[in-house]
């Protein structure tokens, strides 16, 4: 992990809701590296608004997934240069995911905890899938992927803190 929980819990408490858009853009950004992003907005939700860490880490995680995007269209472009017959074989892909519901695809491994958004990023900057679309889908499954965590860590901390005994 590149950033610890201890180092993205003082960005929130530095900077507020400003803070916590870092800490989801942090956690998205970098590719395939895993982020703690997930415990510290649970952990912040007992001190924090859920809602609005939700919407906070939500935009930024959505933010920092568009360097996915980014990379998969930089790979389309260096490999269209290459070979000429590429954009058929782009076509033929970008027709299939299109049968297959994209926004829904892009939405569930946004909002899922273990599934590779970031390799759904490349693959649509790849096939030069609309990118407001990817954005717009992106950005809803993350903003109620990090609700239901900033409300899971609210609930569950408080209670925790009101009914077990801790010594």
């Amino acid at each position: 992990m590149v950033f610890g929980i201890d180092a993205l819990i003082a960005l929130a408490n530095s900077f507020g809701y400003l803070g916590v858009i870092l800490i989801g853009f942090l956690s998205s950004f970098l590719i395939f590296i895993p982020s703690p992003a997930w415990i510290a907005v649970f952990l912040l939700g007992a001190v924090m608004n859920p809602l609005l860490l939700g919407l906070a880490a939500g935009l930024g995680a959505a933010i920092g997934e568009m360097t996915g995007y980014g990379i998969g269209l930089g790979i389309q472009k260096l490999a269209a240069r290459r070979k000429k017959d590429i954009k058929k074989q782009v076509m033929k892909i970008k027709k299939l995911f299109g049968r297959y519901h994209p926004d829904l695809i892009i939405f569930v491994f946004a909002a899922a905890p273990i599934l590779p958004i970031d390799a759904v990023g490349i693959f649509c900057g790849y096939i030069k899938y609309d990118k407001k679309r990817f954005f717009t889908f992106v950005l809803i499954g993350k903003i109620i992927k990090y609700i239901l965590i900033a409300y899971a860590g609210f609930y569950g901390l408080n209670w925790v803190l009101h009914n077990v005994p801790l010594g």
